[in-house]
């Protein structure tokens, strides 16, 4: 099943993605994952793409094209693959069906993970990550310390990292809504796109979203 993920920043896109490959046996593609091997491993695309971020530019989508076109090529994803923030435009959305469609494949859905605008405000907003370790991450509604401000794992300070504020929430939700929620009309178009809500628990969004898939 080649499946495309798509939703806002906050929707729990990644966590959704690992179970939901792991649950239909496909690998779980990220653009994050593609930029971190390439770079790792000096490949040429890798080296382009750190020159535009080393000098503060947006990637190309040439480049973030040519790393998924790489990385669905690999023996692992010829069954399928599930693509997590690619495509973000409409543009790469173009490019993967023309990449799919020399090969002779077609996405199976794109499963958009819908939630209000002011939950994504409230579940990144309220986020506090730990100084001493930001895999230790709370947050001010759902995931309480048991002291304000101080980490339930090793005591270090707990804070609120600059891209977690309100405002540059909303900022990145403008720019989501503005280049990439056009490519879910891209693909009602073509009848792919599945709609489920992604309010509620980790497990009841993966079984919303597993049975709302086509069966292969």
């Amino acid at each position: 099943m080649r499946i495309v993920l798509v939703g806002p920043p906050g929707a729990g896109k990644g966590t959704q993605a690992a179970f939901l490959a792991k649950n239909l046996g496909i690998p779980h593609i990220s653009t994050g994952d593609l930029f971190r091997a390439n770079i790792s491993q000096g490949t040429e695309l890798g080296k382009q793409a750190k020159a535009y971020m080393d000098a503060g530019n947006l990637v190309p989508d040439e480049v973030t094209i040519g790393m998924a076109k790489d990385r669905m090529e690999q023996p692992d994803a010829v069954n399928g693959f599930l693509l997590d923030g690619f495509p973000r435009n409409v543009s790469q959305a173009e490019a993967l069906d023309e990449m799919l469609k020399t090969e002779g494949m077609k996405l199976d859905a794109v499963l958009d993970l819908e939630v209000p605008e002011d939950e994504v405000v409230k579940r990144i907003a309220g986020r506090r990550i730990c100084r001493n370790d930001s895999a230790h991450v709370f947050h001010v509604t759902y995931k309480q310390p048991k002291s304000e401000g101080v980490c339930d794992v090793c005591g270090g300070e707990l804070y609120q990292r600059d891209d977690d504020s309100e405002d540059t929430v909303r900022k990145r939700l403008e720019v989501y809504h503005s280049q990439t929620e056009p490519i879910i009309d891209y693909y009602k178009s073509q009848g792919l796109v599945v709609t489920i809500s992604a309010l509620g628990k980790v497990e009841e969004v993966t079984g919303r979203a597993m049975g709302a898939l086509p069966r292969p």
